[in-house]
C-alpha cells in the first residue's frame, strides 16, 4: 500500500497530548511542506505564525471557545491569509493592488490556506505527531489579530495543534462515498438515502465511543448551522482592509 495515502486516509483529530516538545528539525521539516505548497498565481498569500509560548497558547485556547488541547500541545500554528506582503511588493514596483477588494481574493486565499494546512497535517502525522485543525480561532478574530500582531490585509483563517498524542482519538466515520463523489454531474437523487444511512452510522459511532451527547448528522450540523457560525468574521475582515462586494 502507498504510505502517503494511508496517512491521509487514517486522519483523526486528536485532542489529548503529552507535554513532550517537538524537535526543531522536525518542526522545520513540517513547516517547509506548507512553505513549498502551491498558491494561486504564485501569490504566496499564506503566512504561518508558530506559537510555542505556553501563555500565548493558553490565550488562543480561550479565544477559540475553550479548547484545552491548544494549550496542552507544545505547538500551535495559525494559518494567515496574507495579502499584506503582496501589497508591499506591488507598491515597490509603483503599482497598486486592488485584488483584495474582491470576494474572490478571500476564496482564493482561503483555498491556499487549506492546501498549506493539509500539507502540515500530513507531514506532521508522517513524523508520528497528532493533529487537530482549529476553525475556532475565527470566533474572536479581532482579539487574535491583536494577539499575533497581524497587519492590514491579513486574516487568521485556521489553525492546527501539533503534538505527541497521549490518548488517541477514534476515527470518525464519513458519509458514504455516494454523497461525496459525483460522476460527470451532481447527483441530488442519491442524497436522501445517503444521509439517512449516515445518520444511523454516526449515531452508532457515538454510542460505541461513549458519547452520550452524540446525535445524528442532520441534528448535529444544525446545532452549528442554524445560526451564523462566527458572526465576528465579516466585520473583522472588513477592518483588515478586505472587500466582499466585488
Amino acid at each position: 500500500m502507498n504510505s502517503t495515502t494511508q496517512i491521509l486516509k487514517s486522519h483523526r483529530s486528536d485532542r489529548s497530548y503529552l507535554a513532550k516538545p517537538i524537535d526543531d528539525r522536525i518542526l522545520d521539516d513540517i513547516i517547509e511542506c506548507a512553505w513549498l505548497a502551491p498558491t494561486s498565481v504564485n501569490s504566496q498569500q499564506v503566512s504561518v505564525i508558530v506559537t510555542r509560548d505556553a501563555a500565548t497558547r493558553a490565550r488562543i485556547a480561550e479565544l477559540a471557545g475553550g479548547q484545552p488541547w491548544i494549550a496542552q500541545a507544545p505547538v500551535f500554528i495559525t494559518f494567515v491569509l496574507d495579502m499584506h506582503k503582496s501589497q508591499l511588493a506591488i507598491a515597490a514596483e509603483g503599482k497598486e493592488q486592488i485584488a483584495h477588494q474582491s470576494l474572490e481574493s478571500i476564496v482564493s486565499g482561503a483555498t491556499d490556506v487549506g492546501i498549506a494546512l493539509e500539507a502540515v497535517m500530513t507531514a506532521a502525522r508522517s513524523h508520528g505527531l497528532g493533529v487537530v485543525p482549529i476553525g475556532g480561532i475565527r470566533r474572536d478574530p479581532t482579539a487574535l489579530i491583536e494577539l499575533l500582531q497581524l497587519p492590514e490585509l491579513t486574516f487568521p483563517v485556521a489553525g492546527v495543534v501539533l503534538g505527541y498524542v497521549d490518548q488517541q482519538a477514534p476515527q470518525k466515520p464519513r458519509m458514504p462515498m455516494e454523497g461525496f463523489r459525483h460522476e460527470e454531474h451532481y447527483r441530488q437523487d442519491v442524497l436522501p438515502e445517503t444521509i439517512r444511512s449516515y445518520n444511523q452510522t454516526i449515531v452508532e459511532h457515538w454510542q460505541q465511543t461513549g458519547r452520550t451527547d452524540g446525535d445524528n448528522w442532520g441534528n448535529n450540523t444544525a446545532s452549528y448551522y442554524q445560526n451564523i457560525y462566527f458572526p465576528a468574521v465579516q466585520p473583522a475582515i472588513l477592518r483588515q482592509g478586505f472587500g466582499i462586494d466585488k
